[in-house]
């Protein structure tokens, strides 16, 4: 005799006035383990725990959603990256140094769990949707000048041995990680990205002129 399966519990429903944050979070939950691609409106709304009309409500498509998606992101990172140890180091250089000690502490976990939405979504959809396309780019930009800060002072406190621009340092961090995700993701675990850390950090060092 066939065993009966158990049917799958529906998710809470979102309380009151929170169906919008709720959609935004299931996009960013599922579009980092599926893709965006893969991620349809249904699925959304069964994930978050809401209706279609619901969906309408908030967002007049799909791509809408895409966009508001990359702004919830920066909101759920932020308080992750602000509250970071590295930023009670005294050394600007320390602090730099220390962010990305801290990328390598919480690269842990299934790849879902560590890398980029806003990179993920913005390799399916730079060509078909500008939107999505420059939202993501201003949240990943976003990082990179808050980053900007601590690479000015310690070119300012340490100087370097070739010219170099802070933004367009800390912008590199962001390339770096964005590479490292995507190798990561290829290989089926996090070591691609770990090493890639890890010559950036020598780099970083090199380019201060303290060595490895």
């Amino acid at each position: 005799m066939a065993s009966r399966s158990t049917p799958r519990e529906k998710p809470p429903r979102p309380p009151r006035g929170d169906a919008r944050r709720a959609l935004l979070d299931a996009a960013i939950e599922l579009v980092r383990r599926q893709g965006w691609a893969s991620t349809g409106i249904d699925q959304l709304c069964a994930a978050a725990g809401v209706t279609k009309g619901a969906f309408f409500h908030h967002f007049a498509s799909k791509e809408a959603l895409g966009v508001a998606a990359a702004a919830r992101w920066t909101e759920v990172t932020a308080p992750l990256f602000a509250g970071a140890p590295y930023h009670a180091l005294e050394d600007p250089l320390d602090r730099v140094l220390g962010y990305l000690d801290f990328r390598v502490a919480i690269a842990d976990g299934p790849l879902e769990a560590f890398t980029c939405f806003a990179g993920t979504m913005v390799q399916e959809t730079f060509a078909t949707s500008e939107a999505i396309r420059a939202a993501c780019g201003l949240t990943v930009h976003s990082h990179a000048d808050i980053l900007a800060a601590d690479v000015a002072a310690a070119i300012a406190r340490h100087g370097t041995v070739a010219p170099v621009d802070a933004l367009s340092l800390a912008t590199y961090t962001q390339t770096v990680l964005q590479g490292g995700f995507v190798l990561s993701k290829a290989r089926g675990d996090r070591s691609p990205l770990l090493e890639a850390l890890d010559h950036l950090k020598r780099y970083v060092r090199l380019l201060f002129g303290k060595g490895v």
